[in-house]
């Protein structure tokens, strides 16, 4: 499969910050706009795409709702991730001025986002239902003093000018993404720095978590990521997502995944990849 020819799945409309990062990291392929998470991984399993691009956790924010339960029932494998800094610009038609604008619309993150350049201009926050899709409803409209805020790729596909760069309160928000293939495609073991996702959950005895990852600390394995949510609408069945940095055939890597699986009644690898760069 030739790399024009892939398609790639991503919650949101076309200038979306998943449509940036599909951009990024597969700049030459086709883009699926879809409308939830599951409907990008459906398209996937479906066979209309190839690749899903989705959001996992932000800098600032934290993780992304709902992705955690989806991923291990997805029937799909992590083979990637990337990462997207997320600047916010001021997005007008053309001819206005950050002087004529007096509201500014998008989604209430970002709108939350950029609280002192809104105040310093005295713009009034509106909310929307995402960021592109402000950005697609202020050109609609056509007014010079209502202006959205979104990705420089929503105003170039929208017809917006940007009137104001990277106006984000905070210097380092960035949002990292997962990419999902129906097939796995384990990085090697000499690939250089390698994560190995994965789904856990422990057996019901006595500090099970404590010493489900005392094989991790004693074989030296960074653990990056550690994250329970609950299962089967159950107080108490919890499963953990995790990231370690390391690679399942590296001997330390194996003591440690046997010593959690003592401990555990279900372990799952959902992906083995490089690790991306932010």
């Amino acid at each position: 499969m030739s790399v024009s020819s892939m398609k790639i799945a991503f919650q949101g409309v076309l200038g979306a910050y998943s449509h940036q990062a599909c951009f990024e990291a597969y700049p030459d392929a086709d883009v699926i706009p879809c409308n939830t998470f599951q409907g990008a991984i459906e398209a996937v399993r479906s066979g209309r795409a190839d690749l899903a691009m989705l959001p996992v956790e932000n800098s600032t924010y934290g993780r992304v709702a709902d992705i955690h339960q989806l991923l291990p029932d997805s029937g799909l494998h992590i083979i990637g991730e990337h990462y997207v800094r997320v600047h916010i610009n001021l997005l007008a038609v053309p001819g206005a001025s950050v002087a004529d604008i007096k509201t500014a619309m998008s989604h209430t993150v970002l709108l939350g986002q950029c609280r002192a350049f809104l105040k310093e201009h005295k713009i009034e926050p509106v909310t929307g239902v995402d960021t592109a899709g402000s950005a697609e409803i202020v050109a609609n409209m056509g007014i010079q003093t209502q202006a959205a805020l979104a990705s420089e790729l929503a105003g170039e596909i929208y017809g917006l000018n940007v009137i104001a760069k990277h106006i984000e309160d905070e210097s380092n928000n960035t949002t990292r993404f997962l990419v999902m293939s129906p097939n796995p495609a384990h990085a090697s073991l000499d690939a250089g720095e390698v994560k190995t996702s994965f789904v856990f959950r422990v057996r019901n005895i006595p500090a099970a978590l404590y010493k489900a990852m005392g094989g991790f600390a004693t074989n030296g394995i960074n653990m990056v990521k550690l994250e329970s949510y609950m299962v089967d609408g159950s107080f108490t069945a919890t499963q953990f997502y995790a990231d370690i940095i390391g690679h399942p055939d590296d001997p330390a890597v194996q003591r440690a995944m046997e010593e959690l699986a003592y401990f555990t009644s279900h372990v799952e690898i959902l992906g083995v990849y490089k690790a991306g760069t932010h």
